[in-house]
């Protein structure tokens, strides 16, 4: 039930993220890709220091709820003051404001997932989490998809975003609880140093009785780790940070939402899968192959720019199979980091994550202003390929 309050923040949030795009585009025809880079780019390098001083003070206090009621009540606000003025510096400065609360819930979340259930039991609840806010983005999107056939204005559509984070600030004061104790990511940490140290020990006295070895004694490259999550971001936003506009040009007016809709149920459909995987062998040796898929099919969306009858239904398709990729793929990742991430450091994944989502986003549509999408697709391709070889290095 404590999730309850993210689901209505993430209906909010879904509609948003389309909704701006759009909105940008409006106020200012000519310049809209451009504008949208830039608020969004901002809004994410504000975020980066951001993520690691909330995951960082969480820890340190052992209060997660606060910041997650601070996360949610700041972005109604907020959205309230967006609603009053088009202008864009000034709608700049308050979404960049609005980004550096907003990730206050992030890394509270995520340790609640974390210190709420056992070890064993992480995969399957962050899929369950993410899957129900995915349903949560999905009616936003069905919300933003009927505001925009109905007419609604852009002020009411604000109005309607941040009415909802309300909801979820009312519902998370209520139902979230703070964990009566915190123990369970140490007790990961000294069980992977345990097995660490007892696997070396048997292939130690394997050595010495003479028996040869097929098998290397290897801790996983966190380094590796870390930079194919933000290789991951990078690509993932260079690509979808235009997406919405891409669509617009080719799908029949008033159908980008109803895209959306349809690629939020391909990662509904992915987390679905990831919480019935999870009670079985996973982890970090299906990364690799998750993202070479995700390269690939960046590249398949190079012949949407070539067909006149079916770019709208090929685009439709990658999507979503991009979304339940992505799904899949973030339960993973987040439950690994859980592991290999220490106490005090939880903000750090939404770190890498900000850091590669935030050159992302001006890069692609910048690129997408100046060269068009057939080099969005190449540049988001090749990086999702590179991101590929440091997690094959990881695992």
């Amino acid at each position: 039930m404590w999730r309850l309050g993210f689901f209505f923040h993430e209906m909010g949030f879904g509609l948003l993220s389309i909704f701006l795009p759009l909105y940008l585009l409006k106020i200012d025809a000519a310049n809209g890709l451009f504008y949208v880079g830039v608020i969004t780019a901002i809004a994410l390098f504000a975020a980066i220091p951001a993520s690691f001083l909330w995951g960082y003070l969480c820890d340190e206090t052992r209060h997660y709820k606060r910041y997650i009621l601070l996360a949610f009540l700041a972005s109604a606000v907020l959205l309230c003051l967006f609603a009053f003025t088009t202008d864009i510096a000034l709608l700049i400065v308050i979404y960049a404001i609005m980004s550096i609360f907003h990730v206050a819930h992030e890394a509270p979340k995520n340790i609640l997932i974390s210190e709420l259930y056992s070890h064993q039991d992480w995969e399957k609840n962050f899929a369950f989490y993410e899957g129900i806010t995915e349903v949560g983005t999905l009616i936003g999107l069905l919300l933003g998809f009927f505001a925009s056939y109905f007419g609604v204005s852009a002020v009411n559509t604000l109005f309607l975003v941040a009415g909802l984070n309300f909801v979820a600030f009312v519902l998370s004061a209520i139902l979230v609880v703070d964990p009566p104790m915190i123990f369970e990511r140490r007790l990961v940490s000294i069980e992977k140093t345990v097995d660490f140290a007892s696997h070396g020990v048997f292939l130690a006295s394997r050595m010495v009785d003479g028996i040869g070895l097929d098998e290397k004694l290897k801790r996983e490259n966190v380094t590796a780790f870390c930079f194919g999550l933000v290789l991951f971001s990078l690509a993932t936003s260079i690509l979808f940070t235009p997406m919405p506009v891409f669509v617009n040009s080719i799908a029949p007016a008033g159908f980008v939402f109803a895209i959306y809709v349809l690629n939020s149920g391909g990662a509904i459909g992915g987390y679905a899968l990831a919480g019935k995987r999870s009670q079985g062998p996973t982890g970090k040796a299906h990364v690799a192959g998750l993202v070479l898929f995700r390269s690939l099919l960046a590249f398949v969306l190079l012949a949407a720019l070539n067909l006149s009858s079916f770019n709208v239904l090929l685009t439709t398709g990658i999507l979503v199979v991009m979304g339940f990729l992505f799904a899949v793929f973030m339960v993973t990742i987040l439950a690994l980091s859980m592991e290999l991430i220490p106490s005090g450091k939880a903000g750090l994944i939404n770190v890498l994550i900000g850091l590669g989502g935030a050159f992302g986003s001006f890069i692609g549509p910048f690129i997408a202003q100046v060269s068009g999408f057939l080099q969005v697709f190449v540049v988001a391709g090749a990086i999702f390929f590179a991101a590929f070889v440091f997690f094959k290095i990881f695992a």
